[in-house]
């Protein structure tokens, strides 16, 4: 069985995106694609997670989670959908690292599911503006606890991602920066179903429907009727055009509300972030969607 876990990050549009597939739950349960409600399992994963930081889970304990999680239906392919898998979003940072315990959930994980092909899924986001957002959530903002000596620019996405593969380097991890999701929305949608690209799917337009003026959406619909053919490439650049001019501002503009920070220190954070895209994607096992 293929086994996708769509782990987060937090604050990175995850629970839109389950939405969105959950809409292609028939078309893709004829297929084989089980996409099982989050409320089914998602308690039940974290607590056997959480045992197994304690003690190893009992060799039934396999049979036991699909058993709740699908419910009998068949299945080649099921996608799951929790961006706690890595814990909360209050110990998302701890000691100036993120997520650090991704590591050993997703090698319990792995041992959970030792027949089945595991693929993580994993929307990333910008350290300047992500930071904020988790130290504000964080359960202790205490120096010690949340930066231990370490600093905005010691935080990497590759740090933690590179440690995820040498605790499960079986566990293939695509990626996309949170950033691009309204231009890649629907090929993300297709990448978790393992569809083809070309295929058509319900909710590939949802995230912009969000972030996009009422006119906006009424001439993006109107042109992309007119233009039946075009390309992926074709159709992210349409969307980058008219998400230039209807585009709202409320939505897709933050207040960064951390103490210290300047426009300079976002500045050196953003171009820090899109070095360690380019260093992610040249780590073995990862692939990454981009625009």
């Amino acid at each position: 069985m293929q086994l996708v876990l769509q782990t987060g990050a937090h604050f990175t549009e995850q629970e839109r995106l389950i939405k969105s597939v959950l809409r292609n739950k028939d078309a893709f349960a004829k297929r084989g694609i089980t996409v099982p409600g989050p409320n089914s399992y998602r308690a039940l994963v974290r607590d056997t997670l959480n045992a197994m930081s304690r003690a190893p889970a009992s060799p039934q304990a396999r049979e036991v989670l699909l058993d709740v999680i699908l419910d009998d239906a068949p299945a080649d392919r099921v996608i799951l959908s929790d961006a706690n898998f890595f814990r909360t979003a209050g110990t998302a940072i701890q000691k100036g690292v993120l997520y650090p315990a991704a590591p050993e959930r997703m090698a319990h994980m792995a041992a959970l599911f030792p027949q089945d092909d595991l693929e993580i899924f994993l929307a990333i986001r910008n350290p300047a503006t992500l930071i904020p957002i988790l130290f504000d959530k964080s359960i202790d903002q205490s120096d010690d606890a949340f930066w231990a000596g370490c600093g905005p620019f010691d935080i990497r996405w590759s740090d933690t991602v590179a440690a995820i593969r040498e605790a499960a380097p079986d566990i293939p991890i695509t990626i996309w920066c949170a950033e691009d999701t309204p231009v890649i929305w629907s090929q993300i949608i297709r990448e978790l179903a393992g569809i083809d690209p070309h295929e058509k799917i319900v909710g590939g337009f949802d995230l912009l429907t969000s972030i996009m003026s009422k006119e906006g959406m009424e001439r993006f619909r109107s042109y992309m009727h007119s233009h039946p053919d075009m390309s992926e490439m074709q159709k992210r650049r349409v969307i980058a055009v008219f998400l230039d001019k209807f585009a709202l501002e409320e939505e897709i503009e933050e207040e960064l509300d951390m103490p210290g920070w300047t426009e300079e220190l976002v500045e050196e954070l953003t171009e820090l972030y899109d070095e360690d895209v380019l260093v992610l994607q040249r780590l073995p096992g990862v692939t990454l969607i981009g625009p």
